[in-house]
């Protein structure tokens, strides 16, 4: 913030707030705060910013090398329109139809699912007589349900559970109980009969990093974002929602620093009027404060920066297991102990030559035995799933800019045990034997299902990611692909707080803590975070646009 030149006094130089981690999270978190008044600088650790939303160029074909599904334009929307712009404005949208396509183990004919509510509707009718009006029903089921999500529920704190206590929440307490505590599956079963249209209806746990049989039928919601909302491509791939966003957090004054890994989050103990709090004889020291972080450059020089506070949207478990001394850990190894990691992944980057004519942009493909592939890899004694449920991407279906002419862009995420031992990817086959073995079965299993018999031999381009790459390169507990799976204890406000209990100025965004995984929630996370820097316990979105502040002075931090 640079000073007056005008003769009046100048402006005071605000303390700075660091966030940590510039993927979606952090990014979106540095511009809020930095709207906000905050001086804001954001430490990457990696050449550049994205995160888990990067990007890989090779040949002509550049690959998303993580989120691929736009959802919940509205969340998006919001967020832009807090900052004077829009989606319009930032992106090319597309909208896909159909939304994407299904494939069934042992059924030749897949299902497409429509880009709109009517035609799903059609589609369900004509797979098992009475379901068309059963899906009405669940659609508006999750309709009311999602309404009520976004609200109340998913842009809280939980600091304070007054705002909880109006009418609409409380007439509705009896079947929010019923949602959290019966099972995704179990709800589905009451409406349909047909396996396809369950696992259709079930399948979103696994973008919670869930399975249906865990996941809390509350989040049949989501149903209502896909088989209503639609499905949205921007154009130039998720990269162009990373730059946008980037670019939105430098306008508004953030400082990014990439190949600045952190290695700690500095703290001091709080004094009082007695000493040093809890230091009375050796014993463990009390509550502490943020004072700054140190952080290694690609050179290998250490540095030191001072803060007020820090933000962390790096992952939670490396944030407090290796970045906090034990003594001020609020989520200790014993905690994470008790917790379910969501998926791991290995993803297929492929470049073909040709076309692929039997897939669409976003494509499914469902095992028989739906509860044996999910037992594999949440089960007690995990492993791969053969045959194996996977995902694929085909963005060159939409954008041409992503492959060369001729040409087709494949993307494929198979879901496996979060394992760090399965080992890393690489390329044209020079990952672990484990990563590559699941990425020729899977390439197998493709083009056998569908009817693609020469898929192999027109790869011109391949790379693979495992486990290990999750863990190593972004810090990710368990080398999971996602975060802590969305179970009845890892919701809402159960899945833990975005604020140290024991550090203070010390805070969590990103898909690690509240409200959960994906790029939405990572964009609500940081507006989260905003409400809780200022004291915020309301329960719905921020007023659109959001005010631009001057500096922040100085302000005494809880505990002081």
């Amino acid at each position: 913030m640079s000073a007056q030149t005008n003769g009046s006094t100048p402006s005071p130089t605000p303390p700075r707030t660091i966030v940590i981690g510039g993927g979606i999270a952090g990014l979106a978190s540095a511009a809020l705060l930095a709207r906000e008044g905050h001086a804001v600088t954001l430490l990457e650790a990696r050449p550049e910013v994205g995160g888990r939303a990067g990007t890989w160029d090779v040949d002509g074909f550049r690959f998303d090398t993580g989120p691929s599904w736009y959802l919940m334009p509205e969340v998006f929307e919001h967020f832009y329109r807090l900052f004077g712009t829009s989606a319009a404005e930032q992106l090319d949208l597309v909208r896909l139809d159909p939304g994407y396509r299904v494939f069934f183990e042992g059924n030749p004919t897949p299902l497409d699912i429509a880009d709109e509510r009517e035609a799903n509707i059609r589609l369900f009718e004509s797979v098992e007589p009475g379901a068309g009006a059963a899906l009405a029903r669940y659609l508006e089921s999750a309709r009311e349900t999602y309404e009520m999500a976004v609200h109340r529920f998913l842009y809280s704190s939980f600091e304070s559970f007054g705002p909880f206590f109006v009418k609409d929440v409380l007439s509705r307490l009896g079947r929010l109980g019923r949602l959290l505590l019966q099972p995704l599956d179990k709800f589905v079963a009451g409406y349909f009969t047909d396996p396809r249209l369950r696992q259709i209806l079930g399948y979103p746990a696994v973008f919670l990093g869930s399975s249906p049989d865990q996941t809390p039928s509350m989040y049949h919601l989501m149903s209502h974002l896909d088989l209503v909302d639609g499905v949205l491509y921007p154009q130039g791939g998720f990269t162009r929602l990373i730059e946008s966003i980037a670019a939105i957090a430098r306008a508004e004054g953030v400082e990014i620093i990439t190949n600045a890994r952190v290695t700690a989050i500095r703290t001091q103990s709080r004094v009082s009027r007695g000493g040093v709090l809890g230091a009375r004889r050796g014993a463990p020291l009390g509550r502490a404060r943020v004072t700054g972080v140190s952080y290694v450059t690609a050179d290998g020089s250490a540095v030191s920066l001072d803060a007020v506070r820090v933000v962390s949207a790096a992952d939670l478990h490396h944030t407090e297991t290796e970045l906090l001394p034990e003594r001020l850990q609020t989520y200790p190894e014993p905690w994470w102990n008790t917790r379910v990691s969501g998926p791991g992944a290995v993803l297929v980057m492929l470049g073909i030559r040709g076309e692929l004519t039997p897939l669409q942009h976003h494509t499914l493909f469902f095992t028989e035995d739906w509860g044996d592939n999910f037992g594999r890899i949440f089960g007690t004694t995990p492993s791969i799933p053969s045959p194996a449920s996977f995902y694929v991407c085909k963005p060159s279906a939409t954008d041409a800019s992503v492959a060369p002419e001729g040409h087709t862009n494949l993307f494929i995420l198979v879901p496996v045990p979060a394992d760090p031992e399965m080992g890393r990817g690489g390329i044209d086959g020079a990952g672990s034997p484990i990563v590559e073995g699941v990425a020729d079965a899977t390439i197998a299993q493709l083009a056998e299902w569908a009817g693609i018999p020469d898929l192999a031999e027109r790869i011109v381009v391949r790379r693979t990611v495992g486990p290990a790459d999750f863990s190593e390169d972004l810090n990710s507990w368990r080398g999971g692909a996602l975060g802590p799976a969305h179970t009845l204890k890892q919701s809402a406000f159960l899945r833990g707080s975005n604020v140290s209990k024991k550090v203070d100025g010390l805070y969590y965004a990103g898909g690690t803590t509240i409200p959960g995984i994906g790029l939405p929630m990572c964009l609500i996370s940081a507006e989260i975070l905003l409400k809780r820097v200022r004291g915020d316990v309301s329960t719905g979105p921020l007023p659109e646009p959001l005010a631009a502040r001057g500096s922040q002075p100085v302000q005494e931090l809880p505990g002081r």
